[in-house]
C-alpha cells in the first residue's frame, strides 16, 4: 500500500482536534465581519490575532479573495479594498502544535449568486456523507463535478482538495474536483481537506498579479545582510506561509522588496500568486478538514 505523508500519529489526535475546533470557532466568529464597507486589512487582522489568541498561529495567512480570484489572495499593507457588492472567499487555516484546521466559506454580498455559493456548499456535503476509509479520490471528484454542474456551474479543475500534516498545509494526495478516475483509496489515519469550487466561467485557474503570499523553501546561507535581517523573522512563522504584510509592516516596503527578490533569486523562499479563473468569472468556495478513521470525523465542523 502506497505510504502518504498526511497518515497521522495517533499520539498527535489531540492537537488535530484542538486546530480543527479552534479553526471552526475562529471560522464561525469572522462571518460577522463579513458586511458591507469592512476593509478587507480590518478583517485579515482581526482573524489572525484571533488565532493567536486562541494560542494558535496561522497556518498561513488568512486569504480573502474577491470575484474571480478563486485563492492566494491576503491584504497588502495599506490595502485599498473595501467590500461592497463582491462574491467573498474567507480561507482560514489554524495550526496548533503542528497540527492544522483548514476550513473556507464564500459571502455573496452582491445577492446575484446564492446559487454559485449553494453549489460549492452542497458540493461538499455531499462529499461528506461517502468519506470513509476504502473511498477513492476518483468517486470524490466524480461527486464534486455532478453536484456542481447539476447547479449549472463548473468545477475549478486545477485547484483541489489536499492532504495535511503536521506544519504542512498541502501534502499529497491531491483530492480532485473533477471525474479523474484515480483508483488511490483514502487509509485509516489520513489527514485530508475537501475543497470544492465553483463557477460561473471556464472551470480553470491561472496565477496572476502581485505576490503577497511566500513560503520559506530552504535554509541556504545567504550573503546579504538584509535578507539575513529578513530570514531570521521568516523562521520565525515555524515554516509555515506568510504574509508579506507581516514584514511590511516591521521593516518597510522597500527595504522587503529588496529582501524577498534576494531570497528568491538564492531559492530560501517561493511566492504563491492569486489564482484568477481564467474567464474572469466569479468563483464559490467551500472547504472542511477531515480525520478518516474507522468514524470519518470532520475536524472543522462547528459542534459549540
Amino acid at each position: 500500500m502506497q505510504q502518504f505523508p498526511n497518515i497521522m500519529n495517533p499520539e498527535d489526535k489531540e492537537n488535530w482536534v484542538k486546530a480543527g475546533k479552534i479553526a471552526a470557532e475562529i471560522r464561525e466568529w469572522s462571518k460577522t465581519l463579513i458586511k458591507s464597507g469592512a476593509k478587507l486589512l480590518d478583517i485579515a487582522n482581526a482573524i489572525e490575532n484571533k488565532i493567536r489568541e486562541k494560542g494558535a498561529i496561522p497556518a498561513f495567512p488568512v486569504n480573502l479573495s474577491l470575484n474571480e480570484i478563486a485563492a492566494h489572495y491576503t491584504p497588502i499593507l495599506n490595502d485599498p479594498h473595501v467590500l461592497s457588492d463582491q462574491i467573498l472567499k474567507v480561507d482560514i487555516g489554524v495550526c496548533y502544535e503542528g497540527a492544522i484546521g483548514d476550513t473556507a466559506y464564500t459571502v455573496d454580498l452582491s445577492g446575484k449568486n446564492a446559487r454559485l455559493v449553494e453549489a460549492s456548499q452542497a458540493a461538499l456535503a455531499n462529499v461528506m456523507k461517502i468519506l470513509k476509509v476504502g473511498v477513492t479520490l476518483g468517486n470524490i471528484g466524480t461527486i464534486v463535478e455532478e453536484t456542481i454542474t447539476s447547479y449549472g456551474f463548473q468545477p475549478i479543475r486545477n485547484l483541489s482538495g489536499h492532504g495535511i500534516a503536521l506544519y504542512q498545509i498541502h501534502t499529497s494526495p491531491s483530492i480532485p474536483n473533477y471525474n479523474t478516475n484515480e483508483k488511490i483509496a483514502l487509509q485509516k489515519g489520513m489527514i485530508i481537506a475537501i475543497e470544492p469550487f465553483a463557477t460561473t466561467g471556464e472551470g480553470r485557474i491561472k496565477e496572476s498579479g502581485e505576490i503577497v503570499i511566500y513560503e520559506e523553501v530552504s535554509h541556504k546561507p545567504i550573503r546579504s545582510s538584509i535578507a539575513r535581517q529578513v530570514i531570521r523573522d521568516i523562521e520565525n512563522f515555524q515554516h509555515v506561509p506568510f504574509a508579506r504584510r507581516w514584514l511590511d509592516e516591521k521593516y518597510g516596503v522597500n527595504k522587503v522588496s529588496l529582501a524577498l527578490q534576494q531570497l528568491r533569486m538564492n531559492g530560501n523562499v517561493q511566492g504563491h500568486a492569486p489564482l484568477v479563473e481564467i474567464s474572469n468569472e466569479p468563483v464559490s468556495q467551500a472547504e472542511h478538514t477531515f480525520l478518516i478513521d474507522e468514524e470519518v470525523i470532520c475536524l472543522t465542523k462547528y459542534y459549540y
